[in-house]
């Protein structure tokens, strides 16, 4: 077990914002986790469990106590002539998951190739790219309740999973850390290619195999995202916002050029929110350290030595900028930490 005090979390923040939290906490197995949730002095903090901080924004130094997880490891659970089920420590990096499945050539979630942050963060993001989703792969979870100190497992059908959604990010339900989660990965998988960008650059690939997608997906998450090692952020920081299909009729005779995805809700539709604060005219708008990334405007950056409130402003005057131009309220994807 690891305990700081007056830690640095830029290194835990991937808009790379210099906060400090008054205690850092990292434990490396479910028995020191059960310790830390006994202790009364950890019961009467302030505390938050993250991952690699890929979705956060840190308002101001974090007067509590941080936790994280160092729990690795990837092992194969259950294995049959279809499938294999792995389970993962959810201090693994997620992108180190993803390529373990893909040199073992086992296909589902290839699409979600680079996606900075940990396998437990993923599960409570349900994250998704390219046609895929979390949800399509996980098979249980397993964590526990910060409330009654129980080990708890969840089966999919359990967690809520919905876009950009599940039932760890519900404030109504006990909070739960999770410690493993178990993906069910297919042997004689078919190729996830319906996504328009990741079809082209492919084209021209005979039989592309799970490696060739891998490194289509790179290719595209590096064209129109930044590197936050070299340019702070938290990639998309809004949802594309979901709304009534007869709204988007209405929009669309306005925009005619407005495009939209299909939505699991067949009422609803789903308007890319980049397009929206694009034609807003704030794509490459900087305001001080703060800027709108000029390749994908759905991106905030810190173009070094802003704070966590010029951010929060920038993303506000967006929201209400698309607001008023569309009548369409933007929910940021990235957690603001008070």
């Amino acid at each position: 077990m690891r305990i700081e005090q007056n830690y640095s979390l830029e290194r835990h923040n991937t808009f790379r914002l210099p906060v400090r939290s008054r205690w850092f906490m990292e434990y490396s197995s479910e028995e020191e986790l059960e310790r830390i949730l006994h202790d009364e002095y950890f019961q009467e903090c302030h505390s938050l469990h993250i991952g690699s901080g890929s979705n956060l924004l840190f308002l101001n130094d974090f007067n509590g106590i941080i936790l994280h997880s160092a729990i690795k490891g990837i092992t194969v659970a259950e294995v049959s002539e279809e499938s294999v089920l792995l389970r993962v420590g959810a201090g693994e990096l997620w992108d180190d998951v993803v390529a373990y499945a893909v040199s073992h050539g086992w296909y589902g979630i290839e699409n979600l190739t680079g996606i900075p942050g940990e396998a437990g963060a993923a599960a409570v993001q349900n994250i998704g790219a390219y046609g895929a989703e979390f949800k399509d792969a996980v098979e249980k979870i397993e964590a526990y309740n910060r409330l009654t100190f129980e080990k708890v497992a969840f089966m999919k059908s359990d967690c809520d999973y919905a876009y950009r959604y599940s039932r760890f990010k519900n404030e109504h339900n006990d909070p739960c850390i999770i410690t493993y989660i178990y993906i069910r990965l297919s042997k004689r998988g078919e190729l996830n290619l319906a996504y328009a960008g990741l079809k082209e650059l492919l084209r021209n690939v005979e039989s592309p195999s799970l490696a060739d997608v891998r490194r289509a997906v790179a290719a595209l998450r590096a064209e129109k995202l930044p590197d936050f090692e070299k340019l702070g952020n938290a990639g998309s920081f809004f949802m594309n916002p979901l709304v009534d299909r007869s709204v988007y009729e209405k929009l669309k005779a306005q925009y005619p050029t407005m495009p939209f995805y299909s939505s699991e809700e067949l009422s609803k539709v789903k308007i890319p929110a980049g397009w929206l604060i694009e034609q807003c005219g704030l794509k490459g708008k900087r305001h001080g350290a703060v800027g709108v990334y000029d390749k994908q405007a759905l991106v905030l950056v810190n173009l070094g030595g802003a704070t966590g409130d010029e951010i929060a402003l920038m993303a506000e005057s967006i929201r209400q900028a698309v607001s008023d131009k569309f009548g369409i309220e933007l929910l940021p994807e990235v957690k603001y930490v008070f």
